[in-house]
């Protein structure tokens, strides 16, 4: 089971692991070995997962959730298979956790009496420095 907090763990069940033939530099190892991790998950259909952390997540991971409802995560980044797998689980694990916590409800406030007065005079300052580029006329009325 991979437990993301106190409240939410997801069986081992509902995560599909493969692995491939991982690209880049490391010569035998990589060329002949499957040192490439590929997870696969259904948030939406997982009962494990919270309604409204599910909600979150889907709206903030929308772009790489597949059609199927499928977020697939892969690391190559590793030589061994071990190594990739658990770069996986804490790459899911930080998805998850970064929705879990509900964003702070943001509350309105008035600007002060003292910052109105500021922007008033910085207004003003401004005005007075594009009068000065105006052209003098030299009229008598």
């Amino acid at each position: 089971m991979l437990k993301v907090t106190d409240r939410i763990s997801i069986p081992w069940d509902e995560l599909d692991i493969n692995y491939a033939r991982s690209g880049g530099p490391g010569g035998q190892n990589v060329n002949k070995r499957e040192t490439k991790a590929v997870l696969s998950w259904n948030p939406r259909e997982s009962p494990s997962l919270p309604l409204e952390v599910k909600v979150r997540f889907l709206d903030r991971y929308s772009n790489r959730v597949s059609e199927d409802g499928h977020i697939v995560i892969h690391s190559d980044e590793h030589r061994s298979q071990d190594m990739n797998l658990k770069s996986c689980f804490e790459k899911l694990q930080k998805m998850i956790l970064a929705v879990a916590i509900p964003p702070k409800i943001r509350r309105a406030t008035k600007p002060t009496k003292g910052s109105k007065t500021r922007r008033l005079n910085e207004k003003t300052r401004k005005g007075d420095i594009k009068k000065m580029r105006q052209k003098v006329s030299h009229s008598n009325d």
